[in-house]
């Protein structure tokens, strides 16, 4: 069967303007865990990663809430909680899916550490929003008394703290997951790696790894992963329906099949925003580069409509 890596998107995990409640996120997981499983019925070998936006800034705020009776944890620490959490959420919802499907099997999550570079110029330029948003008066005293970075949210109103998202350049545990595959792993077992983009850590050389405050973007890690399993196929899920230039202006256009070649014009153009579809469109670039044959962009209930070349934005070398 082809392999195909999936990239969960917030959206299958969160409703947008919801209350953030677990019971939500059952709900959202059963949406997308019903277009996974139909995914897999068409034939598709699925190996999953998921973003943790959402999930990440509540823990964070319960850090804040908490910090006078609990320690605070470390932002890659709170990382490594929320692959456990989602990995969690996913498995009781898509393992019935699957069930019904046909295709049953058991969801595992893979926790995974992913190796950044210490000279990321990233890590000096926080520019992921994560966590709750704050009025000026506490972004100025944040500033002052924590050394964040904040910045202010026109859009929705507010501030927002700032964290390094760094490029992911290696996995750790890569070769012993590659020897699982090699054993069938996915014979048996449906596996979610690199989970929120996968823990931040740094190599310090002779087997030993440490963490770092910085939250890698969960599109970057699937196109690693999948140039590492060797995957032909990507599928980045969001909350459109496909990429668009000229997104919300009188002259949109919403792209069907593009070539690397021109989706790289589009981005050198400014074309895709840095918060919203650039991460989507430079981690689809960057499979394609490392040997991917195609990746295809589109919003969770259409996934298996875009394998089938029905909709979204299908991208090739």
């Amino acid at each position: 069967m082809p392999r195909l890596v999936v990239a969960l998107g917030g959206n299958a995990l969160e409703r947008a303007g919801g209350t953030g409640s677990w019971e939500e996120s059952v709900i959202q997981m059963r949406t997308a865990a019903r277009a996974l499983a139909t995914a897999a019925a068409q034939g598709e070998e699925l190996l999953l990663t998921h973003g943790n936006g959402p999930q990440v800034g509540a823990l964070l705020r319960q850090n804040e809430l908490a910090e006078r009776e609990v320690p605070p944890r470390a932002l890659d620490v709170l990382v490594a909680e929320t692959e456990g959490q989602i990995g969690y959420l996913i498995a009781q919802e898509l393992e019935p899916e699957l069930a019904r499907s046909g295709r049953p099997r058991i969801v595992q999550n893979f926790p995974s550490r992913m190796v950044v570079s210490s000279r990321d110029p990233a890590l000096r330029r926080p520019s992921k929003p994560i966590g709750r948003f704050y009025t000026e008066n506490e972004a100025n005293l944040l500033r002052k008394n924590r050394g964040w970075t904040l910045a202010r949210d026109a859009a929705r109103g507010g501030w927002r703290r700032l964290v390094p998202s760094p490029r992911p350049i290696g996995w750790v545990e890569a070769e012993s997951f590659l020897q699982l595959l090699a054993h069938h792993l996915t014979d048996r077992t449906m596996p979610i790696v690199a989970g929120g983009g996968g823990i931040p850590v740094l190599d310090r050389g002779h087997g030993r790894f440490s963490g770092i405050e910085a939250v890698i973007d969960k599109d970057y890690a699937a196109a690693l992963v999948g140039r590492l399993v060797g995957a032909p196929r990507l599928a980045i899920l969001t909350d459109v329906p496909a990429v668009a230039v000229g997104f919300h202006k009188p002259w949109e256009r919403w792209l069907t099949d593009v070539r690397a070649a021109e989706l790289r014009g589009f981005v050198e153009a400014g074309e895709f925003g840095a918060g919203s579809m650039l991460p989507k469109v430079e981690a689809a670039l960057d499979f394609l580069d490392g040997g991917g044959k195609e990746v295809v962009i589109c919003d969770t209930s259409t996934l298996p409509r875009a394998l089938r070349g029905e909709t979204g934005t299908r991208i090739h070398p």
